[in-house]
């Protein structure tokens, strides 16, 4: 009955179900199909299984049912064996059987049917017990499905690189692999398994943005499964349970520790699962806790360390947390002093922390970075949280310069602060607005550009429109939008040129047209837990205390008179300004012609050309520089005041103060940042013990305080027993 293969439905991981006729059907678990030949080895099979399952074999053993009967499972130990069954499966050529993979330490216990009905007395207690384990494997294999398609392959973008550690996190407890980080420097992340021979490994990077995407990555496994419980760390159980811990503030420890067992197969001590939730509390709660008494006294410490420096709490009714308004005096001095006189007004979601708001207000200095001036701990962003804010900003801004305004066209602020800075000038933030037009050529005019290179041709001629430093340059790409599209030309017009366009744009923003506010508080504050509102608020003072001090080590190493960045723009367009010929005209106005004979008004006395670059950039333009030269003047003397050196300088001149660790008079302690030490600290201090020491007694002559052999006494002076 020799016959030549069978195809066998290998199955790992379901269970077994009791039907109402004596007979058994397999539920759930894992499928694939193998090949057997009347000639193949149980040695071949094993290999052919450990491939596919990915399994230690020698923990198995194979079973299969004989053709007519569902109700004894056949082993199969050795060769003969495995001929039996390719020898009984049928008379066909190729025919079809199921096969078993059951744990040798497993007795499978039949649970009923969910199809049949089943007297209740008759179903024996540990069978309802596996119809139940049978449930919670189902959903224990669909949460690690849906954890094993987190990572998915080269071009997957993450929304940062916090996001795309998580995703790898959980990828690697449902693959049941171990792995380690070879780089992780932000904006390039490099992981590989940490079994030496194993060739899986991940690539992703980022290029302008905070997305990270995978560039390369070896998806071949070359090591088996194993325990990943180290992979539970106490700040991942936190992530985990920290919703349910919200709603269920009693959620203990072992049920913790039960849940993650049922759930995600992690086998974690009752320890581990309790400092998991110790984090998750103070993630939870620690904020408002906190802020009901701890910013008022850290308001005060700003104000007692940092004369000078403007900060404000208020306590709001029906807010846990109120709001709090920081300026420091190092901040204030440095923005009146070295910046150009121009205000980046942001609203930051930081992702360390998701229960509060940050409105900042940011300068830029001689190098073009970010100098935070001021910055508002809110809950929510509102009208009246942005009123508030800017009249505290107000009271703390010394109102020597007119000042420029730049912000979101969502944030709805035009009004609020041409109302409280009377004689200031209010613009955009050309990035948000760049994306507010990619939207709407995505969802209105999808029709008339159709290509994706019309739209980019869309976009390259909005930014021209942004940079058009003339009315007719703006025109002319007010004209190739008319070309494409009407709709987008009408867009363009309706969305108010004065407060974006160099053309219109009465305000100087000295070529500065966004703020980079978001990056630079997002890395100030640590995203390995999710800190308190002291404790974030301190990270931004220590980290803008030591930018400070940085920034000013830093410049004073500077020999040439503009900053480094400036001094490169400066010697560009000096090459360039070497082609042209400059013709004096009257006192200080000159005319330049370059190599096309077109013609440019140059007026050194009023640091005015007829291209509008240097009026708009407040360095001179290659024109304006080709009329220096040609007098023999500095070009020091003609780039504006905010882009030299000693400028830089007075901006980081003031340093912030250190506030130091104390107790206030509300008997409230200072988060200190100190590393705790191991085992579960106890929740209150045990009481020291009394430990009495027994006397002791020479042995020689019988008196206390010493031993026999330090005994002074002679023998004669022993008085006998």
């Amino acid at each position: 009955m020799t016959r030549r293969k069978i195809l066998a439905i290998c199955q790992l991981g379901g269970k077994f179900m009791a039907n109402s006729d004596g007979s058994t059907s397999y539920l759930g678990g894992e499928a694939h199909v193998i090949e057997i030949e009347h000639d193949t080895t149980l040695s071949d099979l094993w290999s052919e299984i450990s491939d596919i399952f990915n399994c230690n074999t020698s923990s198995y053993s194979i079973k299969y049912f004989l053709p007519g009967n569902r109700k004894t499972l056949i082993t199969i130990s050795n060769d003969k064996d495995l001929k039996r069954m390719v020898e009984y499966s049928g008379d066909a050529d190729i025919v079809t059987t199921y096969v078993y993979l059951l744990k040798k330490t497993e007795n499978p216990t039949l649970s009923p049917h969910p199809n049949r009905s089943v007297v209740a007395d008759s179903v024996p207690t540990d069978a309802i017990t596996a119809s139940e384990a049978t449930a919670e494997n189902l959903k224990r294999q669909k949460i690690n499905s849906s954890w094993e398609s987190m990572i998915t392959g080269v071009g997957q973008v993450f929304d940062s690189p916090r996001v795309f550690r998580e995703a790898v996190h959980k990828f690697a407890i449902a693959k049941g692999f171990m792995y380690k980080f070879i780089k992780s420097d932000g904006p390039r992340i490099t992981v590989r398994c940490t079994t030496r021979e194993c060739p899986w490994r991940i690539y992703a990077s980022n290029s302008n943005s905070q997305e990270l995407t995978i560039k390369k990555m070896n998806e071949t496994h070359a090591c088996g499964r194993e325990s990943t419980n180290r992979l539970a760390t106490q700040s991942w159980i936190a992530s985990v349970i920290k919703d349910k811990l919200r709603e269920t503030p009693e959620y203990r420890p072992s049920d913790i520790a039960k849940d993650l067992e049922r759930e995600y197969g992690l086998r974690l001590s009752y320890h581990r699962a309790w400092r998991g939730k110790s984090i998750a509390e103070k993630e939870l709660h620690g904020c408002h806790e906190e802020a009901s008494n701890q910013l008022p006294w850290f308001r005060e410490k700003i104000m007692e360390t940092n004369p000078g420096s403007f900060a404000i709490f208020e306590a709001m009714e029906g807010s846990k947390l109120g709001r709090l308004f920081v300026s420091f005096r190092a901040s204030l001095y440095g923005f009146e002093h070295g910046c150009r006189p121009l205000l980046f007004l942001d609203d930051l979601s930081l992702k360390a922390v998701k229960q509060w708001k940050l409105l900042t207000a940011t300068a830029v200095d001689g190098e073009n970075e970010d100098f935070p001036v001021a910055f508002a701990v809110v809950e929510v962003e509102t009208d009246e949280n942005w009123r508030w804010f800017i009249g505290q900003l107000r009271s703390a801004l010394p109102m020597s310069r007119t000042l420029t305004f730049v912000s979101k066209r969502q944030n709805r602020l035009e009004q609020v602060v041409t109302e409280l800075f009377e004689e200031c000038h209010y613009g955009y933030c050309i990035d948000s607005l760049v994306e507010e037009f990619k939207a709407e050529l995505e969802d209105a005019w999808t029709e008339e550009l159709k290509e994706e290179a019309e739209k980019d041709a869309a976009v390259e001629d909005f930014t021209s429109a942004v940079y058009a430093c003339k009315v007719d340059e703006f025109n002319a790409c007010i004209e190739e939008f008319k070309s494409e599209s009407e709709d987008v030309a009408e867009w363009v017009l309706a969305s108010k040129p004065e407060c974006w366009s160099n053309a219109f744009f009465k305000g100087v923003r000295y070529g500065r047209y966004s703020s980079k506010a978001s990056e630079t508080f997002n890395a100030w504050i640590s995203t390995r837990y999710e800190p308190s509102v002291v404790q974030a608020v301190d990270m931004i003072r220590c980290k803008m205390m030591e930018m400070i001090y940085s920034r000013r080590e830093n410049s004073s190493k500077w020999m040439e008179p503009l900053t480094p960045p400036m001094t490169r723009k400066v010697q560009e367009e000096t090459i360039r300004a070497r082609a042209l010929e400059v013709i004096r005209s009257k006192g200080s106005v000159y005319v330049v012609r370059d190599d096309d004979q077109l013609i440019h008004v140059v007026d050194s006395g009023r640091r005015d050309c007829s291209c509008c670059r240097w009026q708009v950039t407040g360095l001179p333009c290659m024109h304006a520089i080709a009329v220096v030269e040609s007098i023999g003047g500095t070009l020091t003397d003609f780039c504006s005041e905010y882009f030299q050196s000693k400028s830089y300088r007075a901006a980081y001149s003031t340093s912030i103060k250190p506030i130091a660790d104390t107790v206030n008079t509300t008997q409230v302690t200072y988060p200190v940042r100190a590393r705790r030490g191991p085992g579960r600290p106890r929740l209150k201090p045990a009481e020291p013990l009394l430990q009495s020491k027994r006397a002791v007694r020479c042995s020689k002559c019988r008196e206390n305080g010493h031993y026999k052999r330090t005994c002074k006494k002679s023998i004669s002076d022993v008085s006998p027993l």
